[in-house]
């Protein structure tokens, strides 16, 4: 077989729709997690936090492929919110530093849910202006 063959056939399986797998929703918890768990810790608004696990949650929702993975993948997200979000001190895991949260944060806040023409996660709509207190 060559070589355009088997990238071909790697492609579509990869691309496929039918290959969306609770796996998908694992990564997005766990990635999630970790990254709100971070911004907790380094004082972001609990609001933003709380609006961008919303975002999270349905970002889990439309990757799970049925209600098991979906419970799966919140307890998976909760797990690292957790570990992340108080890190033990006497511990030596690398922890990343705050102006890095702060700008993955900022990058996941300007997500936008397809379908809709609104961010459902934060109630924010797309056409809708910059006002003074966005982003506060």
């Amino acid at each position: 077989m060559s070589v355009l063959a088997l990238t071909t056939a790697a492609v579509l399986l990869v691309a496929s729709p039918g290959a969306t797998s609770s796996a998908d929703a694992d990564r997005i918890a766990a990635n999630g997690g970790f990254l709100l768990g971070h911004a907790h810790r380094c004082g972001i608004q609990t609001e933003r936090v709380v609006r961008a696990g919303q975002l999270v949650r349905e970002l889990i929702l439309a990757a799970a492929a049925d209600t098991r993975a979906q419970e799966d993948a919140t307890s998976r997200f909760a797990q690292f919110f957790l570990a992340t979000a108080v890190p033990d001190q006497g511990d030596s895991k690398l922890i990343p530093s705050c102006q890095t949260v702060a700008s993955e944060f900022e990058k996941l806040e300007r997500h936008r849910v397809a379908g809709t023409g609104s961010n459902a996660a934060t109630g924010r709509s797309a056409n809708r202006g910059f006002r003074l207190g966005d982003g506060e």
